[in-house]
């Protein structure tokens, strides 16, 4: 037999339907598929979408539900952009297949992503996910007996340096150069300002001085990996015994764990309510989480209730606590 050899690769001048090649699949997306299918899920995701849409005027937009496909594409890839999302799904027959593309459609755009998202409030998004929950949780995939909460932070579509002073609305660079010519420079350069800027005391950026004017409710927090930028915190609840998420509320990121999990608890409550597996203080549900959350006010508050805590302590200080006296101050 003799070598074949790599030339020019010539397009086929027509090719019918039947002689395009094909993705066997993959297992995972074409079980949920038939999943979502026999459970009506468009058909639901149009009904709660429709009031956001125009009755007639304008073209048809796009299936809401290739919107939530792809997201949990997303979710389930470990992608966090919106970039990333369409280029994996284009990169992928069996993904466009579950996306419920024809075989000459193209996958959506990531701008149709972001004015989708736009478009939508909170509250569809809230709704889709309590559907899924809830067939999640008809399959058997809920236990509601251990649940573990932990948070994170995720930075905000939104610039750092767009912040502004909430008293008179001063941009960043704006009080630097005013400070400069406070100082007796006229007309400050840029190495001005930065040279002002790390020499100044008492630098700091505070949510209760500044705010942005594209997202005022993202707020400035430092990340996991020490830089500052503005942000949210994500946090979940998740059924420990087959990880999945219970509750998933967003935060403000400057609030301490030991501030947000009472209304994630709620929310979690809430969900696993809606399916019957609500906790009770004759039936706690064990809540697991690290010490950032561990404080005698969240454990006192939680005692005799539905939650059975499993919270790590932190290494006192003087390497003990004294739990004896708690009753006698709090009295």
């Amino acid at each position: 037999m003799a070598m074949g050899r790599e030339g020019e690769v010539q397009g086929d001048l027509m090719m019918t339907w039947a002689e395009m090649p094909r993705s066997p699949g993959h297992v995972f997306y074409d079980r949920l598929q038939k999943l979502l299918s026999d459970a009506d899920f468009d058909a639901f995701v149009e009904e709660t979408c429709k009031p956001y849409y125009a009755a007639r005027m304008g073209a048809p937009s796009l299936p809401p539900g290739r919107y939530f496909r792809m997201h949990m594409i997303g979710y389930f890839e470990g992608l966090d952009s919106e970039r990333g999302i369409v280029w994996r799904c284009s990169d992928s027959r069996s993904l466009g297949d579950f996306l419920r593309l024809g075989k000459r459609d193209k996958v959506p755009d990531h701008s149709w992503l972001s004015k989708t998202r736009s478009r939508l409030p909170h509250e569809v998004h809230e709704k889709v996910f309590e559907f899924v929950l809830k067939l999640v949780a008809e399959h058997g995939l809920v236990k509601g007996e251990r649940i573990g909460v932990d948070g994170s932070t995720m930075e905000a579509n939104a610039a750092l340096r767009t912040i502004v002073r909430r008293d008179n609305g001063e941009s960043y660079r704006e009080m630097l150069t005013r400070m400069a010519k406070e100082s007796g420079v006229e007309t400050p350069t840029i190495d001005d300002l930065i040279r002002l800027d790390r020499m100044r005391k008492g630098k700091k950026l505070s949510n209760e001085d500044w705010t942005s004017k594209t997202d005022p409710d993202a707020k400035i927090a430092k990340m996991k990996d020490g830089s500052t930028h503005l942000a949210y915190k994500p946090e979940h609840a998740v059924d420990l015994d087959t990880g999945v998420i219970v509750a998933a509320p967003i935060h403000e990121a400057d609030k301490g764990d030991t501030a947000t999990l009472d209304p994630t608890l709620r929310e979690a409550e809430k969900n696993l309510s809606a399916m019957g597996l609500g906790p009770t203080p004759e039936e706690p549900c064990d809540l697991v989480a690290d010490k950032g959350y561990h404080s005698r006010d969240v454990l006192k508050g939680l005692d005799d209730g539905p939650w059975k805590t499993r919270i790590a302590e932190p290494r006192p200080s003087q390497g003990y606590s004294r739990w004896h006296d708690a009753a006698r101050q709090s009295g």
